[in-house]
């Protein structure tokens, strides 16, 4: 396996920003703010000889506020799986008290450590260096995250104190979470609604933190998980609000992460809270989800807190406010509990091997003709359209497109017909289904037709006889 890289550090060091240049991406979320990331981030350093995973933490501090302490417990989780710590500073700010009770820190689990000064300038480096040796440490770099110097001596050093990996290097790449040959499953909804805690009950663990405030997650996190004979990669998302009540920059941010995950992910799982009905904001959410073209499973969270009156409500709720997307499945499931994980596991795959369904032209023809013959199209300026044959365009979700003439003007209602037709005879559920409608292309269209001049000889004559005749 790769061996793992803990950045660690107090609160705005330039953490995430180091480790963005580090894997070369924006997976970590960056603001010139304390308390940004909480949960665990990985990636892959693959621009040198040796690849290793690099691992993006919150800040340590003595907080005793929930959230603050539940990042400090990601950190040290961090640091027990590592091989080397980097313990980032501000050089900028100097030496603090927190610099000290986080080397502390990273004393105690006994891992090799680098301490990086970040932040640095020409007119700072000498200062700094003095100022943080009174730290006792052997191992001292200067670079500048944000400008990307002395990356190059970071990685340098990085290199030398890395044992050897164990393994191939295909079973190292398995760590690489963008390549993971799993299902990628990705958790949405509106906030506090329950995705942490899903993701935390899937994986058996703590691996992302979960609270009752809204808001708790930020980034994006990818996790691996391999459950019952299936790989996945689950990826825990931050809750979307409305846009006119999201005002902070961080927020605005995580929200777009969001949407990228919607855009990446295979099957998209929408979480509601079964307590309090479909809202407008859910609604919001799942027109993303559709927006992408995800496949889609619908969770009830909270479903065991409901009295049998309130989930015979609830249900006729989702019948009527749901009633655009009845192709996707509906789980009951308590995430705090964890019944139903089994079936929504199930959802998931068979919503994911619907989207990657491959029909062969011969049979969807046949399947046109068969639609056909069940229900004639509406003629359009009186005239029938005429559908020809049909073949698959793509996958995720399928797209069937359809060959004839005269189908510009086919009702939509029409439309909506021959997707679920097709989606009944294929039995595909969970996936939208595409139609798309292709007029043929008149091989005669822009082509005068020139006559031969005995033609035109013999076009002559006969205008003359039938004015002799008049």
């Amino acid at each position: 396996m790769l061996p793992v890289v803990a950045l660690v550090g107090r609160p705005n060091v330039g953490k995430s920003t180091l480790f963005n240049v580090l894997t070369s991406s924006r997976d970590a979320l960056v603001a010139d703010r304390p308390g940004v990331t909480r949960d665990r981030q990985y990636g892959v350093c693959r621009n040198v000889d040796r690849p290793y995973v690099v691992v993006d933490t919150g800040g340590l501090t003595d907080s005793r506020d929930f959230l603050a302490r539940a990042t400090v417990k990601q950190a040290v989780s961090a640091i027990d799986e590592a091989q080397l710590v980097l313990f980032i500073v501000d050089a900028k700010e100097g030496l603090l008290v927190d610099d000290h009770d986080v080397l502390q820190q990273i004393r105690r689990s006994g891992k090799p450590c680098i301490l990086v000064l970040n932040k640095i300038d020409a007119s700072t480096e000498a200062a700094a260096g003095a100022e943080f040796a009174a730290l006792g440490m052997s191992a001292v770099l200067a670079v500048s995250a944000a400008h990307k110097r002395g990356i190059d001596a970071l990685q340098a050093e990085i290199r030398s104190r890395l044992p050897e990996p164990e393994g191939s290097d295909q079973d190292a790449g398995i760590q690489d979470l963008k390549k993971h040959p799993g299902i990628r499953l990705a958790i949405i909804g509106r906030p506090n609604v329950g995705k942490s805690t899903l993701v935390n009950r899937l994986l058996g663990e703590d691996r992302v933190i979960a609270s009752e405030v809204p808001g708790t997650t930020r980034d994006a996190i990818a996790i691996p998980l391999h459950r019952d004979g299936q790989d996945w990669v689950l990826i825990d998302t931050a809750g979307v609000r409305r846009k006119s009540k999201v005002e902070d920059v961080v927020e605005k941010f995580s929200v777009i992460k969001t949407l990228q995950t919607l855009d990446q992910c295979d099957v998209a799982i929408l979480m509601l809270d079964a307590q309090e009905g479909v809202t407008e904001q859910d609604a919001s959410v799942l027109g993303y989800a559709l927006d992408a073209g995800r496949a889609l499973v619908i969770a009830l969270n909270k479903w065991d807190g409901l009295s049998p009156y309130q989930r015979e409500r609830s249900q006729s709720e989702l019948d009527r406010r749901l009633d655009f997307v009845p192709w996707a499945e509906r789980i009951t499931i308590s995430a705090k509990h964890g019944s139903g994980l089994g079936e929504l596991t199930d959802a998931a795959i068979a919503a994911y091997r619907s989207a990657n369904t491959e029909i062969p032209s011969s049979e969807l023809t046949r399947g046109l003709e068969a639609a056909l013959t069940a229900y004639q199209p509406p003629l359009v300026g009186g005239r029938a359209p005429k559908m020809r044959y049909a073949h698959l365009g793509g996958t995720k979700p399928p797209r069937i497109v359809i060959h004839g003439s005269r189908l510009n003007h086919v009702a939509d209602s029409y439309v909506r017909y021959l997707e679920n037709f097709f989606r009944k005879r294929y039995k595909m559920v969970g996936t939208p289904v595409a139609i798309e409608l292709r007029n043929g292309d008149n091989p005669f269209a822009g082509r005068k037709n020139e006559l031969t001049e005995k033609q035109a000889h013999r076009r002559r004559r006969m205008i003359q006889h039938h004015k002799r005749g008049k």
